[in-house]
């Protein structure tokens, strides 16, 4: 049989799914018991007993200063820039995207300045941003807003000329506007695929994230990571990658849930 067509029992592809996962933490496990075996104070793969005491003195904690739990309060600072750059970017991708792909006038105008903006490097723009919006929330937001919502703007514009010209054809002959084969024909159908190309954003828009309050913030994941690697605190930084990681594939899973369930009939283009 060839192996294109083998097909995996379920206890099988289970033990697949976590297999890598556990031989990551068995590499780390036995690296870090050699290099502590070497060197008792080392701190680039520090044990996972002072890992979970990093944990519980982020998490669970009050910080001597503010009282605050820097864990949770650098979370909720991340998630609300995040939030905020990614919301705006759905909504210009769909607002744009839908114009561009339905007007042959706002293709012409708006094609070549959407190409060009989506080819700039977000991060070369970073210094720009904070000279010209300042250090503050905005311009961490426009980063994200920048290196997102070009991207889908182009996916979603590809997804409404990859309907089928018929559907508008017919549309036509029972005199809907324009405005009305906007709303009716196309808005539905690339609303799945506005939810897949969101998912899809994710990654770099946490990327922007993390980069811009990298250089400029007082609080957030991305700046106590930063914070706190000069004092190579391995056992902190761990973590708040882990947990960045996790609320990013919490994030992916959820809109993939979102879409499964507003559009059910999108899982049957896949052929699922």
């Amino acid at each position: 049989m060839r192996l294109i067509n083998q097909q995996l029992s379920p206890p099988v592809a289970t033990a697949l799914k976590f297999a890598p996962f556990v031989l990551l933490i068995l590499v780390y496990l036995l690296g870090s018991a050699a290099r502590l075996a070497e060197n008792p104070n080392d701190k680039l793969l520090p044990a996972l007993s002072s890992i979970a005491a990093a944990v519980d003195l982020m998490a669970f904690t009050p910080d001597r200063r503010t009282g605050d739990y820097l864990l949770w309060s650098d979370t909720w600072s991340s998630l609300k820039r995040l939030s905020a750059g990614l919301g705006i970017s759905t909504v210009l991708a769909l607002m744009i995207g839908i114009g561009v792909g339905t007007l042959p006038f706002l293709r012409a105008l708006l094609v070549p300045f959407v190409n060009f903006i989506s080819m700039v490097p977000p991060l070369a723009l970073l210094p720009i941003l904070f000279i010209s919006l300042g250090l503050g929330e905005t311009s961490k937001i426009a980063l994200i807003v920048i290196g997102v919502a070009p991207i889908m703007i182009r996916d979603l514009a590809q997804t409404v000329l990859a309907l089928p010209r018929e559907q508008i054809v017919k549309a036509e002959t029972l005199s809907a506007s324009s405005w009305l084969i906007a709303v009716r024909i196309v808005l539905p159908q690339v609303m799945p695929r506005l939810l897949s190309s969101l998912r899809l954003q994710l990654g770099p828009a946490f990327l922007f994230l993390i980069a811009a309050e990298a250089i400029s913030a007082d609080s957030g994941l991305g700046y106590r990571i930063f914070l706190v690697r000069r004092y190579l605190s391995m056992d902190v930084i761990f973590p708040y990658v882990a947990w960045i990681t996790f609320l990013a594939a919490s994030a992916d899973f959820a809109i993939d849930r979102l879409r499964r369930r507003l559009f059910p009939w999108s899982e049957l283009e896949g052929g699922r």
